[in-house]
């Protein structure tokens, strides 16, 4: 059995608004029960609420801080129960600001909920799918993964935020290498500037009040899960809503290749000359 082929409960991390709302809504109407996490009890209730009326679907909210060790293991053992057939590790803090300003206590929540949440949510779905013949994980990334040193004008100051959803992508990828030919399926998807709140706070604190959307405008959060949706349909590893040039994807796993044959016993020519001068 497909991970698709007959509804069954999907578990979606960041549930309280944007991205994660959207996906919840989507899923609700194809007739999947969902679970939906958050830190903001009161619009869970609000989504659930909505879902249970127009779609009829079973709902669970459960009220969690990924940071914290505790939620994230009963948020783990809610992943790993045999009615979960899809993960979307959604949820996310940016943290952005100067490195050397950021206070370093939100720097390790960005990793916590950013990295440490969706590698033990992943690790808690996978075994479990794969045992039932039958599962899906979407990791959200961002483009800021490939953002690298490119100057902050237009982007934000984002060197932990870009680097934890470096660590998305690269994880998502491997992942799905290792488990390629087995009924489960992952994919990384990569939005540009989306249409949500996000960029409304650092995610030291939920943003109060009814969701909005950030000045900047973006891509409607409709546009980012329906690419998700359409890519997770046809196997698709990284999905990047906006990207038109499909094998984009196929020319940076071509560089990689590239930087492997770094991987040989013998140093590099441009690295010898001190050592040939005995420095």
């Amino acid at each position: 059995m497909t991970w698709d082929e007959a509804p069954a409960t999907a578990v979606v991390t960041g549930a309280s608004s944007g991205i994660g709302a959207e996906y919840a809504e989507r899923l609700a109407d194809r007739g999947w029960d969902v679970v939906l996490v958050a830190r903001r009890a009161d619009r869970l209730a609000a989504l659930a609420d909505r879902l249970r009326r127009d779609a009829g679907v079973g709902v669970e909210t459960v009220e969690a801080d990924l940071a914290r060790s505790a939620d994230l293991a009963r948020v783990a053992e809610r992943v790993a129960a045999p009615d979960v057939a899809l993960l979307v590790n959604n949820a996310g803090i940016n943290g952005y600001g100067p490195f050397t300003e950021v206070d370093a206590a939100l720097l390790t929540k960005v990793v916590d909920v950013n990295v440490v949440a969706p590698t033990v949510l992943t690790r808690a779905a996978v075994p479990g799918m794969l045992a039932r013949g039958r599962g899906a994980v979407v990791n959200v990334a961002s483009l800021l993964a490939f953002a690298g040193s490119l100057p902050p004008d237009r982007l934000p100051q984002r060197a932990v935020y870009g680097g934890t959803k470096g660590y998305v992508v690269t994880f998502t990828r491997t992942l799905a290498a290792e488990l390629a030919g087995t009924p489960v399926r992952l994919q990384v998807v990569c939005p540009g500037l989306t249409a949500t709140e996000f960029h409304l706070g650092t995610g030291e604190s939920p943003v109060p009040g009814e969701q909005r959307v950030h000045d900047e405008g973006g891509m409607p959060v409709a546009d980012v899960v329906s690419a998700s949706l359409a890519a997770l349909a046809t196997g698709e590893v990284v999905c990047v809503p906006g990207l038109e040039d499909a094998e984009a994807v196929a020319r940076l796993a071509a560089a990689e290749l590239g930087l492997r044959d770094g991987a040989g016993t013998a140093l590099a020519p441009r690295y010898r000359a001190e050592t040939d001068t005995g420095g």
